[in-house]
């Protein structure tokens, strides 16, 4: 007979407990959402005859674990208590030592886990690990908000790729930028202080080389308009900064080539000469051609597999927008719609030629309209990637 138990099995009264403590323990991770990278962000409480002896988050890959954390809070209390922890348990050396190992080692008699760890090398062996240990094992507790706090990593781990979350700015009647690609500033500040939020929790920034050309873009989160917006300092750990330059038609002097960091272009240019030229900048210059172009969804593992990148932002133009979308890589939109109208020859949001009737349209599903300073926050998932 084992000892994991589903919520299906559990007395009510014992279910809504798990819920409480399980909820502190996402709060928990939470504090992690801007820090962790590329590692989830994982909390962790434990609680021996209704209190709280211990509690940690992971803070920073590399440091300890959040159940190690909570573990050297609770010391000698730990021993017969319970740990909720919002992700399975790690079982392998990784940069650290096994969480199983610990939680056994201190006596913990039960562990509530909200989801297990897509992870190869975790995924439902840290149970099993503290299964075979005598220790009893709930599943299941407020699995999707845990979901929803790692995004990148479980995207990551199940699909080969990052999560792709795509920001833009328009008008009210949908424009993007001017016909002379004039784009500053049609969002408020409270907005683009927002933005900051979405760059720091990112594992890389990626737009086009025609928005290179025109705005000269950082792609890095500024510290000064973050900590404005999230009203406490955080170590910021600047994010991967990735362009798409089909014919290397990128500048050797570009703003974001000059900045400490890395910057990798990918093309389908043969060129070597030029490519020669950008990486003297310390650019990391990739060949992905595919029938002339780069080949988006081979960028999006590379990232995945080789840089460890959970989320990519989007800050791009309607073409490579739009390439995005229509490559099935988009997995998030964040539109922030300004009240402002410019015109029918400014540029708009997506280039999608082949959509000519409405039967082929891309539906979405809009999860969340809410205001930012002056301007409108809308949230949606297309609906074949959600």
């Amino acid at each position: 007979m084992t000892n994991i138990i589903e919520n299906s099995s559990l007395a009510k009264s014992s279910i809504e407990n798990d819920q409480y403590y399980m909820a502190r323990a996402l709060r928990l991770a939470k504090k992690g959402l801007w820090t962790t990278d590329p590692n989830p962000r994982v909390g962790c409480i434990i609680v021996l005859d209704g209190n709280i002896v211990g509690e940690g988050w992971h803070q920073e890959a590399g440091e300890s674990h959040a159940e190690i954390n909570a573990l050297n809070q609770a010391k000698e209390k730990a021993k017969g208590a319970t740990c909720y922890v919002t992700l399975e348990p790690c079982c392998h050396h990784g940069r650290t030592p096994p969480c199983t190992d610990a939680l056994i080692k201190f006596g913990i008699a039960r562990v509530v886990v909200a989801m297990t760890d897509p992870n190869p090398l975790v995924s439902s062996k840290g149970i099993e690990q503290l299964l075979k240990a005598g220790i009893i094992v709930n599943t299941g507790i407020l699995t999707k908000d845990a979901e929803q706090l790692n995004p990148g990593f479980l995207t990551r781990m199940r699909y080969n790729r990052p999560y792709i979350r795509c920001k833009l700015g328009m008008s009210l009647d949908g424009r993007t930028a001017m016909a002379s690609t004039e784009s500053q500033w049609i969002t408020s500040q409270d907005a683009r202080r927002e933005v900051q939020c979405l760059r720091a929790r990112s594992s890389a920034i990626m737009t086009g080389s025609g928005t290179v050309l025109a705005d000269n873009p950082r792609l890095t989160v500024r510290e000064e308009e973050l900590h404005y917006q999230l009203q406490s300092e955080i170590k910021v750990k600047q994010p991967l900064r990735v362009v798409i330059d089909t014919h290397l038609s990128m500048q050797p002097d570009a703003i974001m080539l000059g900045l400490t960091g890395q910057t990798i272009i990918f093309t389908a240019s043969k060129s070597e000469s030029v490519k020669s030229i950008l990486e003297k900048t310390g650019a990391h210059v990739i060949n992905l051609a595919e029938r002339g172009m780069v080949d988006l969804p081979a960028a999006c593992q590379l990232l995945a597999e080789q840089y460890e990148v959970n989320e990519l932002q989007i800050e791009a133009g309607a073409t490579l927008s739009g390439a995005m979308l229509r490559a099935g890589l988009v997995d998030e939109l964040i539109i922030y719609m300004a009240p402002m109208l410019m015109g029918n020859k400014a540029r708009g949001l997506f280039n999608l030629p082949e959509i000519e009737h409405l039967n082929q349209h891309i539906p979405l599903n809009i999860a969340d309209i809410r205001a930012v300073g002056r301007d409108w926050r809308i949230t949606a998932y297309p609906i074949n990637n959600a």
